[in-house]
C-alpha cells in the first residue's frame, strides 16, 4: 500500500469527536494562564490575541483540506467541519474577550469602534459571515439546502478567511511580516479554488473534494 493510501486508511479509523473536546483545551489553559497570571502587563490582549490567532489557523487548515487531497492525494474531508466549527468558536471567544474583557460589555463605545476602526469592521464582517456557516455545519442542513445550495452558501468560507487575515493584517499600525504571510496565504488557497471554479469542463458543484 503507498504511503497516502496507508495514512487515509488510518485517517478512516480515527473518531471525529476527540477534535472537538481537545479544542476546548487551548482556551481553557489559555483563562487559567491569565487567571494565574502568567500572561504578562496584559492579559486580556494576550487571550484576545491568541484566540483569534488560533481561528486563524484553523480557517487555514480548512483552506487546505481540499489542496492537499487533490495535490497530494491525503484526505481530510471528515475533518474539515470539526475544523471549520473549533474557527467560529475561537473567533466567537476572541469577539467575547474583546466585548466584555477588554470593552467592559460598553456597547455604545463598541458600536463605535466597529464603525472607525477598520481592521474592527474588517473583523466583525468576517464573524457576521461566520455564523451561518456555523449554523449549517450539520446533516439537517445539506438536506434542506440541497447539497449544491449547501455548497454555494459555505463558498462563503474564502471571503470569511481573506476578511480574517486582513482584520489581522491591518490591526496595527505599520505593516509586519508575519500577518502580510498569513494574508498572503490565504489569497493563493482562494485564489486556487477560483482557479478551479474556472477550470473548463467541470461543473462547480461536481468538482471533486469541493
Amino acid at each position: 500500500m503507498a504511503p497516502v493510501a496507508a495514512v487515509n486508511a488510518a485517517l478512516r479509523r480515527v473518531p471525529v469527536w476527540p477534535l472537538y473536546v481537545l479544542g476546548i483545551l487551548p482556551p481553557v489553559w489559555l483563562l487559567w494562564s491569565g487567571l494565574a497570571d502568567r500572561l504578562g502587563a496584559d492579559p486580556v490582549k494576550v487571550i484576545e490575541h491568541r484566540l483569534g490567532l488560533w481561528g486563524l489557523w484553523l480557517l487555514v487548515a480548512v483552506l487546505c483540506v481540499t489542496p492537499l487531497r487533490r495535490y497530494a492525494g491525503l484526505n481530510l474531508l471528515r475533518f474539515r467541519r470539526a475544523a471549520g466549527l473549533l474557527a467560529f468558536f475561537y473567533i466567537l471567544l476572541h469577539l467575547l474577550t474583546w466585548l466584555v474583557l477588554d470593552m467592559g460589555l460598553l456597547l455604545g463605545q463598541a458600536l463605535e469602534d466597529i464603525a472607525k476602526r477598520p481592521y474592527i469592521t474588517i473583523g466583525m464582517a468576517s464573524f457576521l459571515a461566520m455564523v451561518p456557516l456555523a449554523a449549517t455545519s450539520n446533516d439537517l442542513s445539506v438536506r434542506r439546502l440541497g447539497a449544491a445550495g449547501w455548497r454555494r452558501l459555505h463558498m462563503l468560507t474564502y471571503p470569511v478567511a481573506l476578511l480574517g487575515a486582513l482584520h489581522f493584517a491591518v490591526q496595527t499600525k505599520t505593516w509586519q511580516m508575519r500577518p502580510l504571510a498569513y494574508l498572503a496565504v490565504v489569497a493563493g488557497l482562494v485564489a486556487l479554488r477560483l482557479a478551479w471554479l474556472r477550470a473548463p469542463g467541470l461543473a462547480p458543484g461536481r468538482r471533486r473534494g469541493a
